[in-house]
């Protein structure tokens, strides 16, 4: 195995997270910003706590080794989501610039991290370009899929494949549909989580048809996640190795379709901590480096 940073599937090596401790800090924090930035409500910390503890033992029992981001009075809550803020690529991480202005900060917060975990910048997506981690994923290690929504602009793809393209990497367009608007939560990988090479949990219905038809040229077979588990986060899925995934309790459709195609899978409580500001695993985690 080699170690790479192109896999949304292999087994992971290295990762940040940002703790809850860190992202929601206090009750009063919590009290002051969770409607500002469209929660459904207010987490309780206490249980949050509990719920962050048995997701970050997930995570840690893969042996990977893991980064954490402190906390940081410029950013907010959704923190503690750190995959939107970077991009990590084999030549180095890119910044980002968040498409929700209370964002914007985190980008610039997670780069003061990066001396201190080893980790080089590749370059940043520059204003009027926005780009968030969740409307990215790759699909093979030479093959980066970026959805074009109201978080990520064509600015932003430009920019994201002059970085890119230069270094032999395609990078893949998906145009995603309105759904509930630019206030709304909605990325690329609100629909579509690799979990090996040729398997995706995805959820068809807001899937663009040619982006859809694109996987299954490319050989991905699909467990698709039925309608009544899509507001409970079931398309939200993380791979920690091929086939071995990590998903909020409540969707037991969608697991028993993980399992029939061959996956173990890992639940976590997740009403707190992922349910209630709309980010599930694959958010609360930026994986950098996977064994592939």
């Amino acid at each position: 195995m080699i170690p790479t940073c192109h896999s949304e599937f292999g087994k992971l090596k290295s990762i940040i997270i940002k703790p809850v401790n860190a992202a929601f800090v206090n009750e009063q924090h919590l009290q002051q910003n969770w409607r500002a930035l469209n929660f459904l409500a207010k987490p309780d910390l206490g249980t949050a706590r509990d719920e962050y503890t048995a997701f970050e033992n997930i995570i840690r029992a893969t042996g990977a080794t893991v980064f954490t981001l402190p906390q940081d009075d410029s950013v907010t809550m959704d923190s503690i989501y750190c995959r939107d803020a970077t991009i990590a690529t084999d030549f180095g991480m890119i910044v980002l610039n968040m498409g929700k202005a209370a964002r914007m900060p985190e980008p610039a917060a997670q780069q003061k991290t990066f001396a201190t975990f080893g980790l080089q910048v590749l370059g940043t997506i520059t204003p009027p370009g926005t780009l968030e981690g969740g409307d990215v994923a790759w699909l093979d290690e030479r093959t980066l899929a970026v959805g074009h929504t109201y978080r990520t602009n064509p600015e932003g793809i430009r920019q994201l494949k002059h970085l890119l393209e230069p270094n032999g990497i395609e990078v893949v367009v998906a145009p995603m549909p309105h759904y509930k608007g630019p206030s709304d939560v909605f990325h690329l990988m609100s629909v579509l989580s690799p979990v090996d090479k040729n398997l995706a949990v995805v959820y068809s219905p807001l899937m663009p048809i040619a982006f859809r038809d694109e996987l299954i040229h490319r050989g991905f077979s699909f467990v698709e996640v039925p309608d009544s588990e899509w507001d409970s986060m079931g398309c939200n899925v993380l791979a920690i190795a091929p086939r071995e995934v990590v998903m909020v309790k409540g969707n037991p459709k969608t697991k028993e379709g993980l399992i029939k195609a061959g996956c173990v899978v890992h639940e976590y409580d997740g009403q707190e901590i992922s349910v209630k500001g709309g980010g599930g695993p694959t958010c609360l985690t930026r994986p950098i480096e996977r064994w592939v």
